[in-house]
């Protein structure tokens, strides 16, 4: 496993190196998804499932809250993101989004999923005026940099007055980054990409190659969108390549993609519709539509699927 971390580390600069190890697993790998409930009523929280197959994930410990939410502007947390750190005996790292509007990111760490870290909303967006909202955070490890990327998509009122009034309620997101290597010091936002529309919920994959691509989401709802496209990524910031044609349907968010099996699976949240989605592809252009074939928890929205590695799940009985 070591040679073949430090093959996709060379084969990608060195810069993906965490998100070639979340997206790829062997077969035979447990799998495990993060995410938060969208039934009404129930507690908010991280939620966790479990899969060996990469299709059906069954909620773990009975899909009990494994972390309730105390710190951001609306103590929520949604679109959780879970992944392990680069390095061997680092802990598991969460973010999530702490409310619908506000500048912050949720962040956590965990070296067994159940007993975690103090909370600490961090203020990504602080600093920049009009600032509404701090969505769907996730992060990638930069090896060559040695710090963490943190990104996420943010709606400024006044930037990018070309798209105004394309998406609903006055958003017009775009994506922004920030970076750091102990989750104290934050350097100061910037923008990541602006592909040209509104656009939310970012992810890296990799190809069988190694090389980066970043899944988005385009938020444009005149005229209608709402759906995933995928671009090549020189380096976690770029530059990007020109976008896919969309390889889902209309109204679908929250992707989230592992490599198993020879394939690469991109699973998204049906939320207008109910459930969920996935789409299948071994080199990134043609994808096959496997929404029939995958078993989610009943409650389950926006999240994570990530490799558990060996002994991550002890405690999870």
């Amino acid at each position: 496993m070591t040679d073949r971390r430090s093959a996709l580390a060379l084969l990608i600069g060195g810069a993906a190196l965490a998100a070639a190890r979340r997206v790829s697993a062997p077969a035979d790998a447990t799998l495990l998804f993060a995410y938060f409930s969208g039934v009404r009523g129930d507690p908010a929280g991280l939620r966790l499932a479990r899969s060996t197959d990469g299709l059906r994930f069954d909620p773990v410990l009975g899909g009990r809250v494994l972390l309730s939410p105390t710190v951001g502007e609306s103590r929520l947390l949604r679109d959780p993101f879970l992944t392990p750190g680069p390095r061997s005996g680092d802990p598991w790292h969460l973010l999530w989004t702490t409310g619908w509007t506000g500048v912050t990111l949720g962040h956590a760490t965990s070296h067994d999923l159940i007993h975690w870290s103090p909370q600490r909303a961090i203020p990504v967006m602080a600093t920049i005026p009009g600032t509404r909202n701090v969505w769907a955070p996730e992060m990638i490890w930069d090896a060559r940099a040695g710090h963490f990327m943190l990104f996420w998509s943010s709606t400024v009122t006044g930037r990018f007055p070309e798209t105004a009034g394309t998406s609903e309620d006055a958003y017009n997101h775009r994506l922004w980054y920030a970076t750091t290597r102990d989750f104290v010091t934050i350097s100061p936002p910037e923008l990541l990409w602006d592909p040209g529309f509104s656009v939310i919920d970012a992810t890296f994959t990799t190809d069988r190659a190694g090389g980066l691509h970043l899944i988005v989401k385009d938020e444009t709802l005149t005229p209608e969108r709402k759906h995933l496209r995928i671009a090549r990524a020189a380096s976690p910031t770029g530059p990007f390549g020109a976008l896919s044609p969309a390889f889902t349907p209309a109204w679908v968010e929250g992707p989230t993609a592992i490599r198993t099996g020879g394939w690469t699976y991109v699973y998204y949240d049906r939320y207008r519709d109910g459930g969920w989605g996935a789409a299948r592809s071994r080199d990134l252009v043609t994808w096959q539509d496997v929404s029939d074939r995958i078993v989610m928890p009943r409650s389950a929205r926006h999240g994570t699927v990530v490799h558990a590695p060996a002994g991550a799940l002890a405690d999870l009985r």
